[in-house]
């Protein structure tokens, strides 16, 4: 699939999307998060049906712990250093450990120009929360382990997902798991916070938006790209999510950017562009596939099985994940 960079940033759009819709309730943020994992979790799973029987094995077990422990690490972060830098760190730090993880576990090392675009990405998400002007409570140092915590659990599930893809299991099962698992890890939290909060239309239709929208078919999307996209590439652009959020607040919640966060916004634009962009290795392949293919146009690239199922993993310089759509 060659739009697997699209399918990720339309994900990460989708994401970022979710504070400004967390805003039309009361809630408390853990109770929200809960439910977004519920509802977003079960319909995942719903749509995956018997096909999560076939992936299930004990390192996407792991990894549906790790994407609810990422939710709960993400918010106590954000309970002791504020929104601003947990975010930051938290997301920030993803991309990161995604091409670490992708290096050292599978020995799939990031091109330098990913880790050139990933650096500039960080330090455009840095200026677009810094420009805000939040100050951090007084447990800074710990909020921004736990942060940094939340940031290698996400590319811990990140890595397991893109290694169970490109090993065949297609991505709506490896989702239905992932999130199927954390929905039924979460439950009993969500009950623990209470849900009286449901009852309120308000509450309801964000309840439902964070789960359906922002959850299930966002993590469609970003299963879907991941069939073409390195996952330390999808984790870069990943960090289109606080951009879109910085543009919602202004143009909705008439926040106002900072000269710096404007600064921030344009470099974080620019390196998710670069990160997009195939590597020339990568073009000079598919246009080589192309013209080998025979005569009715379908090429190299679209012979093999459909979904991947029983197709060898091909390798990727920028990172873990294959290069044609499985």
């Amino acid at each position: 699939m060659r739009n697997g960079p699209f399918a990720i940033v339309a994900a990460a759009v989708l994401w970022g999307t979710a504070g400004t819709a967390g805003l039309l309730v009361s809630a408390d943020s853990v109770a929200l998060a809960a439910a977004r994992l519920v509802i977003g979790g079960a319909a995942l799973a719903l749509f995956a049906g018997a096909g999560i029987g076939r992936v299930l094995r004990p390192g996407l077990v792991l990894a549906a712990v790790a994407v609810a422990a990422y939710q709960l690490c993400f918010f106590a972060a954000v309970a002791r250093t504020g929104v601003a830098i947990g975010t930051v760190v938290a997301i920030g730090s993803g991309p990161v450990f995604t091409g670490l993880l992708s290096w050292t576990m599978h020995r799939q090392r990031p091109s330098a120009r990913w880790a050139l675009a990933t650096s500039a990405a960080v330090a455009g998400c840095v200026a677009l929360i810094a420009g805000g002007g939040a100050q951090a409570g007084g447990q800074l140092v710990s909020g921004v382990l736990i942060a940094l915590l939340g940031g290698l659990l996400y590319a811990f599930y990140a890595v397991s997902a893109a290694r169970a893809i490109s090993a065949g299991a297609p991505s709506g099962a490896v989702m239905g798991v992932l999130f199927g698992g954390a929905a039924v890890i979460m439950l009993p939290v969500l009950l623990w916070q209470g849900v009286g909060w449901l009852a309120e239309p308000r509450g309801l239709l964000a309840a439902l938006y964070l789960g359906f929208g922002a959850t299930a078919l966002s993590y469609v999307l970003y299963g879907r790209g991941l069939r073409s996209t390195p996952v330390a590439t999808a984790a870069t652009l990943a960090l289109a999510e606080p951009a879109v959020a910085a543009l919602l607040g202004l143009v909705v919640l008439g926040e106002r950017l900072a000269p710096v966060s404007i600064a921030g916004l344009a470099l974080l634009a620019v390196s998710l562009v670069v990160v997009a962009l195939p590597e020339r290795g990568a073009r000079r392949a598919a246009v080589e596939a192309a013209d080998s293919g025979p005569s009715s146009g379908v090429g190299v690239a679209d012979s093999g099985p459909p979904s991947g199922v029983g197709a060898a993993p091909s390798r990727s310089p920028q990172g873990l994940g294959p290069a044609v759509e499985r």
